[in-house]
């Protein structure tokens, strides 16, 4: 082999190891951020891209969405009720450059985050607001840290707060206040029923009071339905009418 085959049988292969060296892939949930001796070059993927070996390197971002638990947090409600509060966030790489370079961690920042926004944000309502509008005071939280990872090249899509835990003593009373409640609407409804049945009977006393035959017939109806019970002692309430009429006949027939 001559020097001038040696020479070019060597150049292909460096050529062929600088291809393979410069060759990279990204996934689609896949995004790298290529840096030129410190410096940022360009952010590439997905699919087929190169790097110049030795003077690029590159770092790897997911863009898919993940999801940061946020443990279990003590605070204290605009009532001063102490209250345990953990939550589960949603969050997406939308930059990828400012995900790398405006922060260290970016997974721990916006955890760190989290934890300031929920107890700020939990302070500002109190335990009715916590416990029954859960919804507004989520998404109150998700505004205030998607303003706060902005910067980071983070979009906080979700926020859920998992379980809030009140101290038993508040859990009693609350209790008491909920059966004083029924207890209230259970009379409620009571009175309402004795306001209606009242209005109809004073309906049926002014029809009767048009129609005197009809209390005669109402009062021979309540007597059936009496007479139709077993071991039951019927008492008849004569009208006066029949009273008098029969003391006049004893009467005459009395005199000699």
């Amino acid at each position: 082999m001559s020097d001038t085959q040696a020479w070019s049988v060597l150049t292909l292969a460096v050529l062929i190891f600088l291809f393979f060296a410069s060759v990279r892939i990204c996934a689609q949930y896949q995004r790298a951020v290529v840096f030129f001796l410190g410096r940022y070059a360009r952010t590439s993927g997905p699919g087929l891209y190169f790097k110049l070996p030795l003077l690029e390197w590159q770092t790897t971002v997911d863009i898919r969405t993940t999801t940061t638990s946020v443990e279990q947090q003590e605070t204290i409600t605009k009532d001063n009720v102490p209250v345990k509060i953990n939550a589960v966030i949603w969050r997406r790489v939308v930059d990828p450059k400012r995900s790398l370079i405006e922060v260290a961690n970016v997974g721990d920042a916006v955890t760190q985050a989290a934890v300031t926004a929920l107890r700020a944000t939990i302070g500002r309502h109190t335990l009715d607001d916590v416990l029954k509008d859960q919804d507004t005071i989520a998404a109150e939280l998700q505004g205030k840290l998607d303003s706060i990872t902005e910067p980071w090249g983070v979009k906080v899509e979700e926020v859920q707060m998992k379980n809030i835990e009140i101290p038993e003593t508040m859990q009693r009373a609350m209790a008491q206040e909920a059966e004083a409640l029924r207890e209230k609407r259970a009379r409620q409804i009571k009175a309402e029923a004795e306001l209606e049945a009242a209005k109809l009977l004073k309906e049926a006393a002014d029809i009767i009071a048009t129609a005197p035959a009809s209390l005669e017939l109402r009062r021979m109806q309540m007597l059936t339905e009496v007479g139709a019970e077993q071991n039951t002692m019927t008492i008849v309430m004569m009208p006066s009418e029949f009273v008098d009429l029969a003391r006049t006949l004893a009467r005459k027939n009395a005199a000699p």
